[in-house]
């Protein structure tokens, strides 16, 4: 009996196992065929809903923009009516005070009103014919002297590379006569030219005309009274001409306006007759009298 009842009790539990074993195998082939039919439904769900939901905000876009526009063009059409008013009203308001105007200043019919505009109107216009007259005066009195002051510049810069390539000539030239007509060139340029002057005066020194070069040389001192080497050449006609105290004086008023020419004193062949007065000795033997 026992046996028997451990039998069927072992049965029935085999029995239970299968039924679960059974169970779970007929769940997992259910789970396998029913996972490909319900995963597919969902994402046509969701890109149906999608679709509805853009369609749905492009229509409520497409009504906002309507709604805009037509806003914008009663704004338009708002304005361009007040502008109209408004401009209407303008010229109302002007006509008015126009017409006031002419009936406070007598003017009644269209015929004073004609004469009034045409007197006015010439009145103006001959004073802005006179005023733009005058300024084209003054604009022409200012080009002719700022053309005049460049023909003169010109004619300076011509001047000076001219005067500079007579002096670089009298530097080379030898023969005295030469160099004195070159100076003269010099002179015909620039008349007051107290260097040509001066080294004109030197040059007449040379050949002889003492009291020729002393007359040039005054003339230079009246240009430019403190110009050393006038006084020096001066000196040296006068010297010649035996005024040996007009001579030391002029000597001295040199040597205070330029101390280099204190070297030249022993070399200088014009102050020959000078040799044997003791104040020309002091100069010459004390260089450091007049530094």
């Amino acid at each position: 009996m026992l046996v028997l009842r451990i039998r069927s009790i072992t049965l029935l539990f085999l029995i239970i196992i299968c039924s679960g074993l059974f169970q779970v195998h007929a769940s997992t082939t259910e789970a396998e065929t029913i996972k490909e039919p319900l995963y597919k439904p969902f994402i046509e769900r969701y890109i149906l809903d999608e679709l509805k939901q853009l369609r749905q905000d492009q229509q409520a876009m497409k009504a906002e923009v309507t709604e805009k526009v037509v806003a914008a063009k009663l704004e338009a059409s708002d304005r361009a009516i007040r502008y109209t008013t408004d401009t209407t009203n303008n010229i109302f308001y002007i006509i008015t005070a126009t017409a006031s105007l002419l009936v406070l200043v007598g003017w009644k019919s269209l015929r004073d009103i004609k004469e009034n505009v045409e007197l006015i109107t010439g009145k103006r216009v001959e004073e802005l014919t006179a005023e733009y007259e005058n300024r084209l005066n003054n604009m022409e009195a200012a080009l002719k002297k700022r053309s005049e002051q460049i023909v003169a510049a010109q004619q300076d810069i011509s001047n000076s590379t001219l005067v500079h390539s007579l002096w670089m000539r009298a530097g080379l030239e030898i023969n005295d006569q030469e160099k004195i007509k070159i100076y003269d060139q010099i002179l015909e340029i620039y008349p007051g030219d107290v260097e040509a002057l001066t080294y004109k005066a030197d040059t007449l020194l040379d050949i002889g005309e003492d009291s020729r070069a002393l007359s040039l040389v005054n003339q230079a001192l009246q240009n430019d009274s403190e110009y050393a080497m006038a006084y020096w050449q001066k000196a040296c006609a006068e010297a010649k001409l035996d005024l040996v105290n007009e001579a030391l004086a002029d000597i001295k008023k040199a040597l205070e306006l330029s101390a280099a020419l204190k070297d030249e004193l022993a070399s200088e062949s014009n102050f020959e007759k000078l040799r044997d007065c003791q104040e020309f000795n002091v100069l010459t033997g004390d260089l450091d009298l007049y530094a």
